[in-house]
């Protein structure tokens, strides 16, 4: 068989010859596939989520936005991009939004998370699941509990007199129209129900002034 005369049956006999020829894996080296094939150990990670003390097994790879949906089937948080660059996973942690796709549930280990289902109940709604219910501050729903918990942490965040990048005196953060929007910029609604998120939170931070 020469160069320029490849047969099918000649590459097929020479593909065998150097699997043949090829080295066995070592016993490290299966043993490291075995590993990985099996997985990463489990770790306990305890967390108290609205309010209830959870004890859970994770990979340590699983993200808190998996842990809560996939393991405490508290499934109001969605699971949007899955990059951070939507908002609709918004929870709160310690007091502070996060996303929840973009950190590991072990790094919140003891910690409390609050999601949409821990903010009201159909029978005890939130002030601000209220005000978007008013004002119609939704139309598909599903950036919906993410744009709430950020929501709520917006003003707090103007209460405690946290500047963002639209403050003119830092000194003294107030409620506006413009602040809302700057701290909301990374919830995304492709709906764009965005006037309607606005007026929705003012009215609850209305009420809060009042």
């Amino acid at each position: 068989m020469t160069a320029d005369h490849v047969t099918r049956r000649g590459l097929m006999q020479g593909g065998g010859a150097l699997l043949a020829a090829a080295p066995l894996a070592s016993p490290a080296q299966a043993a490291t596939t075995a590993s990985v094939s099996k997985g990463a150990p489990m770790t306990p990670v305890e967390l108290t989520v609205n309010g209830r003390e959870v004890h859970l097994q994770l990979d340590p790879r699983t993200s808190l936005l998996d842990a809560l949906r996939e393991h405490l089937k508290l499934t109001g948080t969605k699971k949007g991009c899955d990059h951070g660059q939507c908002g609709a996973c918004t929870v709160i942690v310690e007091g502070r939004r996060i996303n929840s796709c973009l950190t590991l549930a072990v790094m919140h280990d003891g910690e409390e998370v609050t999601t949409i289902e821990g903010l009201g109940t159909p029978e005890a709604l939130h002030p601000m699941q209220k005000a978007f219910i008013v004002h119609d501050g939704y139309q598909c729903g599903y950036c919906t509990p993410g744009q709430i918990c950020s929501a709520v942490s917006v003003l707090e965040e103007i209460k405690a007199g946290i500047p963002s990048h639209v403050t003119e005196d830092l000194d003294k953060v107030t409620f506006s129209a413009e602040e809302v929007r700057e701290r909301m910029s990374g919830n995304i609604c492709r709906c764009a129900a965005y006037s309607n998120i606005v007026a929705a939170i003012g009215d609850v931070a209305g009420e809060a002034e009042a």
